[in-house]
């Protein structure tokens, strides 16, 4: 497949190299121009430009493009990317902030095909996303780090909370979310706990009895033995 990734930050960098390392071409929009030889020197496809500029896009094969990611941090620049590449019938990906109020989340999310939020979840989130949403992020684990998902039961202290609020233990964090006996997906800003949910979680071997415990309310041996 076929992608354009506008911003070569963090989270742009990092979801390059992972659909890259899957076998997609992927192509670098960024209009900065230490970054852009950055990517050129990791063997990226560059071209050096605003993404909220649709010659740019085009430059950069907005034509034959599967997918478009606006991941830089300028929300405005991700959102007119997105725009542009929904007009050329692209699949759209755009990167906002966690924190951004409902009714102003509703209004990006309305017009394009996914959100991530990637200081909760990463460049995993954002390469799923851009594949589809099927949060196949199994391959990006390392051999230090295990996935697993929880069951919230009725007394667990985050019912009630949102998603995205959860501060797990160490560096484990939550990729996904479903209501009981419903497919589990990316959670959007303002979803809450509620009693039965589940939610999946990437965390280091040696935390996940702590991290499971944190979300169900249960003592970690008891919580290790699940």
């Amino acid at each position: 497949m076929q992608f354009l990734i506008v911003g070569y930050g963090r989270v742009g960098k990092r979801t390059a190299e992972i659909l890259r390392s899957e076998g997609h071409n992927v192509t670098i929009v960024e209009v900065d121009g230490e970054k852009a030889s950055m990517a050129e020197a990791d063997g990226f496809d560059v071209v050096v430009g605003s993404g909220d500029d649709e010659s740019v896009l085009l430059e950069a094969g907005l034509e034959t493009a599967d997918a478009v990611g606006g991941l830089t941090g300028n929300l405005n620049v991700n959102y007119a990317a997105c725009t542009i590449a929904g007009s050329h019938d692209c699949r759209t990906v755009i990167r906002i902030d966690e924190d951004y109020r409902e009714e102003i989340y509703e209004g990006y999310a309305a017009n394009v095909d996914e959100v991530v939020y990637p200081e909760r979840l990463g460049a995993a989130g954002a390469k799923t996303a851009l594949l589809g949403g099927d949060l196949n992020v199994l391959a990006d684990l390392t051999e230090t780090l295990t996935a697993a998902s929880v069951r919230i039961p009725a007394e667990s202290p985050h019912v009630g909370r949102r998603v995205v609020s959860l501060e797990l233990p160490g560096n484990a964090r939550v990729y996904a979310h479903g209501r009981a006996n419903e497919p589990m997906t990316i959670p959007l800003p303002q979803t809450e706990i509620e009693d039965g949910d589940s939610v999946a979680v990437v965390a280091e071997q040696d935390t996940l009895a702590e991290v499971k415990a944190m979300l169900t309310g249960a003592d970690a041996e008891e919580a290790g033995a699940a």
